[in-house]
């Protein structure tokens, strides 16, 4: 079972895979927001301020965080002008209504929240080190599995008619995956599935979905043949390239890859032209708005001409952008704010090459800050910043299929 922070297993700071399931669906919603299923649970952080002793307390810090992988990709998209529409399962009790109250401070629909005083709200506990890294944790997260069920998310079915992309969290159980994603087919909504349409499994991961995929045990963690931190981003590209090649044969869209300090690869099988507007007709009023003028204004027209020689379909294609520098704090909501920053862009109307610049750079806000998600985001600072990711990609890959 995942859970929110970096055992979540979901878009972490490391190396993450993406697989994106484009839809040529034309949205006339003005009012059209994504709908995100998964889990809202409470995170403890536990940081020593010296080197624990084993057997013994250690003097430090200890933090309640509103976490939940589905919760703070939904957070970070609220504080970026979406009112992302939330499936999940809360209890009455202390973490459930502290969870909740966060939630209807942000204005937030709760309509789609299960509250039943026989759940047991999900509650993580993360034990780190004195560097910020998790050391150990312990999740208590059953009641996603146990409440959050096919019946209970069918009755929100509606709410994907106007959606422009509905998430779905790796920690629902089996049927109620694929009763998102058949409710998603049925409505014509594009899915960022962790870890299958727009989705985030870790880099193992990754290697067991392309070993899945393909029937075999050909792929092997990268830390076992290689220092990752030593390789330039075209190496490592090289290095994944073959199993990021399963996903796209098996009729994935567009692959996501996260790489830590190296960036991200954005790859997809039939060229740049899958890289465009996802949503055709959004709501662009309020901060939403602001996003979509700010990174517009921001991007210079050719600020990256490399597409237009390569625009053609039948085409593998993979291109790289870059990471940005960081005063790193904690790295626990980086993923989930990647992922936030991109689909509230995507409702925004940005293109996924914007939207995946915008992501990064909410990434980066989101590791100089405590809580998993910053309490408020810079739009200035976010359109400077993907602006700065943007011109900076690079082709790494292309090749034609024909």
């Amino acid at each position: 079972m995942k859970s929110s922070s970096n055992i979540r297993g979901i878009l972490q700071p490391n190396t993450a895979v993406h697989p994106v399931m484009l839809s040529g669906r034309q949205l006339e919603h003005r009012d059209t927001e994504a709908v995100i299923i998964g889990g809202m649970v409470l995170d403890i952080h536990a940081t020593p301020s010296i080197h624990a002793n084993p057997g013994t307390t250690t003097p430090g810090k200890v933090y309640y965080v509103q976490g939940g992988v589905a919760r703070n990709v939904a957070e970070c998209m609220s504080k970026l002008g979406a009112k992302p529409y939330m499936i999940s399962a809360l209890g009455f009790d202390m973490a459930g209504n502290l969870l909740l109250e966060q939630w209807k401070t942000a204005g937030l629909s709760t309509e789609g929240i299960l509250k039943n005083k026989d759940i047991e709200t999900p509650v993580v506990c993360n034990i780190f080190d004195v560097n910020g890294e998790v050391a150990a944790g312990v999740a208590s997260v059953e009641a996603l599995e146990k409440y959050l069920t096919p019946d209970w998310i069918l009755r929100y079915k509606s709410t994907l008619l106007s959606a422009p992309v509905l998430m779905v969290d790796a920690n629902l159980s089996g049927p109620s995956l694929e009763t998102s994603c058949k409710m998603a087919a049925d409505t014509g909504c594009p899915v960022w599935f962790e870890p299958v349409t727009f989705a985030s499994p870790n880099e193992d991961e990754l290697i067991a979905l392309a070993n899945a995929l393909s029937g075999s045990d050909e792929f092997r963690p990268l830390k076992e043949n290689h220092k990752k931190d030593d390789l330039s981003a075209g190496s490592l590209f090289q290095i994944l390239k073959p199993a990021v090649l399963v996903l796209l044969e098996k009729g994935i869209k567009v692959v996501l890859v996260t790489v830590g300090s190296n960036g991200v690869f954005l790859c997809s099988k039939g060229g740049p032209s899958c890289f465009k507007t996802l949503v055709a007709k959004t709501n662009r009023s309020g901060f939403s708005g602001q996003l979509y003028k700010a990174v517009v204004q921001n991007f210079p027209p050719n600020c990256y001409s490399g597409f237009s020689e390569l625009d053609r379909s039948n085409r593998l294609f993979a291109v790289h952008l870059p990471s940005l520098p960081a005063s790193v704090v904690r790295l626990t909501g980086a993923g989930d704010c990647l992922v936030g920053g991109t689909l509230a862009s995507i409702c925004a109307g940005l293109d996924i090459m914007q939207s995946v610049s915008v992501g990064i750079a909410v990434a980066k806000a989101a590791v100089e800050v405590e809580a998993n998600v910053p309490s408020s985001f810079s739009l200035a600072a976010i359109a400077d910043d993907a602006k700065s990711v943007f011109c900076h990609a690079k082709v790494l890959f292309h090749q034609s299929m024909l």
